[in-house]
């Protein structure tokens, strides 16, 4: 079962997916937040595996709430909800910690399936609106020096040869099934390995573990 946390300041909204949610026999939904507070507060109080974060509420943002949340080490992962296909706030979720991005009118299914892959840490949510906030993201970044050599970063210094290539491709959005094939690996070889990754790296899931293949510069921007 998967628990859920619904944070929306809109009530027609909060009552539109709690009626998708509980449709599901595998998906609960704990309770509702009309603001990041609030989103905050009941995070700890109900360790749910999933909150639906939107980002534009009054007081304390979804942005702000998502790195609260993210900062506690706790198992919940953050998917965060935007208006538009892309939110000119949404990229700052990235640092914040969020686990995946869909759009307010992501058709149902897509949702679900979103939810569910963020409760397992095992896939990027909604890959294309992923690159593109990527893309907005790596904008932020400083420029790294011109005599700057990639993978001195202590991060990458526990990885192993293969690991590093790995995450490399990671970041340049390759799947499992796509890793596997590419560089002639059983898939669950690819699973283990991406797993190891996420320890020695600290890196909560595979969104996070494509923001560090930006910021390590393995990936370089397009």
């Amino acid at each position: 079962m998967t628990t859920v946390l619904i944070a929306d300041d809109q009530p027609l909204q909060r009552l539109g997916f709690r009626m998708l949610l509980e449709s599901q026999d595998d998906i609960a939904v704990l309770g509702e937040a009309g603001n990041g507070t609030e989103a905050i507060r009941m995070t700890a109080e109900l360790h749910p595996d999933v909150v639906l974060m939107d980002i534009r509420m009054p007081g304390l943002d979804g942005i702000e709430a998502t790195r609260r949340i993210a900062a506690t080490g706790d198992r919940t992962r953050v998917l965060i909800l935007t208006t538009f296909d892309l939110d000119e706030y949404a990229y700052a979720g990235l640092r914040a910690g969020a686990s995946g991005f869909l759009i307010k009118d992501a058709l149902p299914e897509e949702l679900l399936s979103g939810i569910r892959a963020v409760a397992t840490g095992d896939a990027v949510v909604a890959p294309s609106l992923t690159r593109r906030l990527l893309d907005a993201y790596v904008q932020h970044l400083p420029e790294a020096a011109t005599d700057e050599i990639p993978g001195v970063d202590p991060r990458l210094a526990v990885l192993t040869d293969r690991e590093r290539e790995i995450l490399t491709v990671i970041g340049q959005g390759w799947t499992n099934t796509e890793i596997a094939t590419r560089l002639h690996l059983a898939e669950s070889t690819v699973k283990t390995h991406v797993s190891r990754i996420l320890a020695k790296t600290g890196t909560r899931d595979r969104i996070q573990a494509v923001i560090l293949a930006y910021d390590t510069r393995l990936v370089q921007p397009s």
